[in-house]
């Protein structure tokens, strides 16, 4: 079976989309998905990559791109979301010790969902203690874990992976060694996985 690395951070924006239709898309053509939470404010810190920081017509235009998208895949969306996260790491910690656990969808699913649906900040309450009992998980084993040095340490080590990788956004895509960018190249990642994409 064909596999796709779904490398993305919570507090992502765009990744959003990603989230809400990745495992569709890639069940239609038999892709198997891996889940790749990881830190990207921390790789975009290290670049000099501030996206939209004092840049209003950007941060303008990413909202209403997000809505156009969201509409266009039938997602839900409560524009603006509630953005920066706070909480940005501590939301990856718990997705990196999801995703060792194999309750990474489930539970970035419901955080985002949350998020973009509902207005509740991802990894902060009470979005975060919801999304970890949605995906079946006790809480509070879960955010002591997460918050403590075994999460911290899961963290660095992902995000150390997507920068040996190149990888410096989210959503990003490895397809064996080919990387894609941006929820607008998932399908065209899921295309080369599968050997139909024309390049």
């Amino acid at each position: 079976m064909p596999a796709l690395d779904f490398w993305y951070s919570i507090g992502s924006t765009y990744s959003y989309l990603t989230v809400m239709r990745i495992s569709d898309l890639a069940a239609t053509r038999g892709v198997a998905v891996s889940w790749r939470p990881y830190n990207v404010r921390e790789i975009m810190l290290e670049q000099n990559n501030i996206p939209f920081a004092n840049k209003p017509n950007k941060t303008a235009y990413m909202w209403r791109d997000i809505e156009r998208r969201a509409a266009r895949f039938g997602l839900p969306a409560r524009i603006p979301a509630p953005y920066p996260l706070v909480h940005l790491p501590l939301a990856n910690q718990v997705a990196v010790i999801a995703a060792r656990d194999g309750w990474c969808e489930a539970y970035s699913r419901e955080t985002y969902r949350r998020w973009f649906q509902e207005g509740e900040p991802a990894g902060s309450e009470p979005n975060l203690s919801a999304s970890i009992a949605a995906a079946g998980q006790d809480p509070a084993p879960v955010l002591q874990e997460a918050s403590g040095e075994a999460g911290i340490a899961l963290l660095a080590a992902e995000t150390d992976v997507a920068r040996k990788l190149g990888i410096f956004g989210s959503p990003s895509f490895m397809a064996g060694s080919e990387l894609f960018w941006g929820d607008d190249r998932l399908e065209e990642a899921l295309d080369w996985v599968c050997g139909t994409s024309p390049a």
